[in-house]
This record gives structure tokens, sequence and C-alpha cells, in this order.
């Protein structure tokens, strides 16, 4: 395609559930409750896992990254949202377009990893208690976490970067709810070769590579706790395992469905249920999940509301 028929973007229109007009205002409702929810939720896991320090462990220090993740997450891409199903003129700047893709495109890959690493800690917590403590130290929760971040964010940078620079051909109408790299990379009239690669390498890295992992160490944990001769025992390692089980079950479940599934399975509607499914129900699921599904995380709740009551009331 020749040069002249290109044409500078500076804004982009989001028409996700355009079909559905008469649903705009009950969806922005609902994800209104579920922001709040999530920000609710997610703070509050963040604060007791701080406060109390019964929950200073390995599995507590990656719960509050992904709570701390599931914030920013949504906050760079709800807010927007809302905003697009209240407003009429549903558009972004090209510049929203591409910090919102960045960070939610890099905490998205960080969660990937983070999940992956909380398998492992729970590997090692049911099938090597006794050496629990020496390889789960402090600094390689905090080098396993810091790697996370990184390696997430600078994915994130190098696809971001390398769609916004192409050209596009003139549509700049963004078929999704949020800018959603797959759906913005339909847009460009140049090669997009490159792209597709290093999408599907990091495909690879941070979906079928962490899945895997975490496969292989529920295979180990499943065998370590049919070994154990106390029922007690092994009621207590399933209910600690099945609520980072629950949230890899949602998140991988709705990130490989979007980012795996053939081409010729493309449709609208789901595309954009999958995507809200990512991007809002499961942030919010996660403090629920682990809060109602964990008793240290109910007494800590309980101790410190318990001990704030008391001070209020003196």
């Amino acid at each position: 395609m020749e040069k002249g028929n290109y044409s500078t973007v500076t804004e982009f229109f989001l028409i996700g559930f355009s079909q559905y007009p008469e649903l705009q205002l009950s969806l922005f409702v609902l994800c209104l409750i579920m922001y709040l929810i999530i920000l609710l939720g997610n703070s509050l896991l963040i604060i007791i896992s701080i406060l109390d320090s019964r929950l200073h462990t390995p599995m507590y220090f990656f719960l509050g990254n992904l709570s701390f993740l599931d914030i920013c997450y949504t906050s760079s891409s709800i807010p927007p949202m809302l905003n697009i199903f209240r407003s009429e003129i549903k558009s972004i700047s090209f510049i929203g377009c591409a910090l919102q893709m960045v960070v939610s495109l890099g905490l998205g890959s960080t969660e990937c990893i983070l999940l992956a690493m909380m398998a492992y800690d729970q590997y090692v917590a049911i099938c090597n208690p006794l050496r629990y403590p020496i390889i789960m130290n402090r600094v390689l929760c905090v080098h396993m976490a810091a790697w996370s971040w990184m390696i997430g964010c600078l994915n994130s940078l190098v696809q971001t970067v390398l769609a916004m620079t192409l050209p596009f051909c003139g549509n700049n109408v963004i078929d999704h709810i949020t800018c959603e790299i797959l759906a913005l990379l339909k847009l460009i009239c140049s090669d997009i070769t490159i792209n597709v690669l290093i999408m599907a390498v990091a495909n690879i890295v941070f979906l079928v590579i962490p899945v895997f992992l975490i496969l292989i160490s529920y295979i180990f944990i499943l065998f370590t706790i049919l070994s154990i001769n106390s029922a007690e025992g092994r009621k207590k390692a399933f209910s600690t395992c099945s609520a980072h089980l629950a949230v890899v079950v949602l998140f991988y479940g709705s990130a490989l469905f979007i980012y795996m599934k053939p081409k010729s399975k493309d449709t609208k509607t789901s595309d954009e249920i999958i995507g809200l499914s990512y991007g809002v129900v499961t942030p919010m699921l996660n403090p629920i999940i682990y809060s109602l599904r964990n008793k240290e995380v109910k007494g800590a709740m309980k101790k410190v509301f318990s001990k704030h009551l008391h001070l209020w009331k003196t």
C-alpha cells in the first residue's frame, strides 16, 4: 500500500457492546459495582497481609502483589470503560489507548508469571514442608516477584511500541470494549508478521509454559496430599490449594480463550463477554475466593477489625 493511503490517527472509537444499546446503563452499573468491590476487596487483602504478622509468609507476599496488580489493572481499563458506556462519543485518545494497552498487557503478563510462582510456592509448602523456610526465603520471593513485574512489563512495552508505531489505514474504530491489542492489530494496514510472531512467542512464554508448570506442580501436590494419612491433614492441604486453583482456572481459562483460539472461531460477542470476564470479573473474584476459602485470612480480618473497633470505642 502506498504511503499516501495512510492517515494519522489521533483517537480511536471503542464500539464494544454497541449492538446492545439497551444494555449500556445496566453494564455501567454492573461494572461500577464490581470495580468498587475490586478496590475494596484487594485493598483489604493488602492491608490485612501487612498488619497481621501471621500473614508475613511467601504465599501472602505473592497474594499482596496479585491484589496490587488487580487494582492497577482494573483502574487502567474500567474507568474509561464506564465513561464509554455512558457517553455518546465513545472515543479514547491515541496516547490514552497506548497507555491503556501497555498497562493492561503488562499487568496481565505479570499475573501469568505470578500465578505460576504461587503454584511453585504451594508445591514447596506441601511437598517439602521441612525445607520450605529455607527454599522460599525472603530474598528469593522478592527476586521472583521483581522478575515477574520486569518480564511482564518488558513484553507489554515491546508489543505496544511495535503495534502503535505502525501505520493505520484510516480506520480508527476498535471493535472491543478496551484498547485490546488483538482488536487494534486488525486496523493496521502494513505487514504485521513480526507482531504476530512476537505475540505467538509471548503466548508460549506467558500462557503455555506457566500452565504446564502449574499442572506439573499440582500433579505432585495431588500425589503428596493423597499420601497423607490424616483426613484432617488432607482437608487442610486441599483447602490451601483450592483458592489458588480456582483463580488459576478463571484467569487462564479466559486468557487462553482470547489469545490461543483459532482465528476461524472469532466471534464479536463472545470476545467482548470473555474480555469483560477477564478484565473485570476475575479481579473481583480473586479477593473473594481467597478470603472465603482461607481461615487464616478470615481470622486476620476478625483480629484487625476487633482491634480497631476496640480502639474506636475507647
